[in-house]
């Protein structure tokens, strides 16, 4: 579980993010939305440490971030995995060596061990037969699977999501979002994901924090968001026609 209280962060003394307060829960698909500038990839790096805050407190479990020396950090930094924008594997490694890559870097396995358990998550993410080929020889499908795989191989409490469906087709995005669910399900991960990929909202939204001039409009599930009364959310969220046709028959079957 992640806790954030009333986080603030500006940049050059503009404020970008004001008092948010959640929580994101371990085992549950997360997801933020909201328009762009809105502060997603903001919060996202302020919850990552990659950029200080202001003021309140980020908690992993019972432990503040903002209290953290450095060793404790680095211990924290084991327990995340992240799933980029844009896959951003290594076009020179193959897939297994993608896959290996963060076990290299940061445990003390032998070849064998990492071999074995990158062949563990290649399976699990159906990559099968996919070890010895290079990213660009896969689909863009297939490279999000990669990008999982090496995300969850050190077996993360933690599992950050950019964008997983930027650049995917509708078909592709989905089972993506089932495969990142089914893993956050099945390793009882805390699951984050900046979208704005409305189908996600839909499909695998669980929890949803909805952005709004910086500030925390709204959150609730993909079932409460159907319902709300919440003039911005649902502006937001039934932009497209084809969600304001699902609102309307969910309304109507209410």
């Amino acid at each position: 579980m992640i806790a954030i209280d009333k986080l603030c962060k500006s940049f050059n003394g503009t404020k970008v993010l004001t008092d948010i307060s959640t929580e994101f829960e371990q085992g549950k698909t997360n997801l933020i939305i909201g328009q762009s500038g809105s502060g997603k990839t903001v919060l996202l790096k302020c919850i990552l440490g990659l950029y200080g805050i202001d003021s309140g407190t980020i908690f992993f479990e019972n432990r503040s971030l903002q209290e953290m020396d450095n060793k404790e950090r680095s211990i924290l930094r084991q327990e995340m995995g992240m799933v980029f924008q844009g896959s951003a594997l290594f076009d020179s490694m193959t897939v297994e060596e993608n896959i290996m890559f963060p076990m290299q870097m940061l445990t003390q396995k032998t070849p064998e061990e990492m071999l074995d358990r990158a062949n563990e998550v290649i399976k699990r993410v159906n990559l099968i037969n996919a070890n010895k080929k290079l990213p660009s020889e896969i689909s863009g499908g297939m490279q999000k699977r990669v990008a999982i795989a090496r995300a969850v191989v050190m077996n993360p409490k933690y599992l950050f999501c950019d964008e997983p469906n930027s650049g995917l087709d509708p078909k592709t995005s989905t089972l993506i979002d089932n495969l990142i669910q089914e893993i956050t399900k099945e390793f009882q991960i805390t699951t984050v994901i900046n979208t704005h990929d409305m189908n996600s909202v839909m499909e695998i939204g669980e929890k949803i924090l909805f952005l709004e001039n910086g500030r925390k409009g709204w959150e609730g599930s993909n079932q409460e968001v159907l319902k709300t009364e919440n003039k911005s959310v649902g502006n937001f969220i039934y932009s497209s026609n084809l969600f304001r046709k699902v609102r309307i028959a969910y309304q109507e079957k209410s």
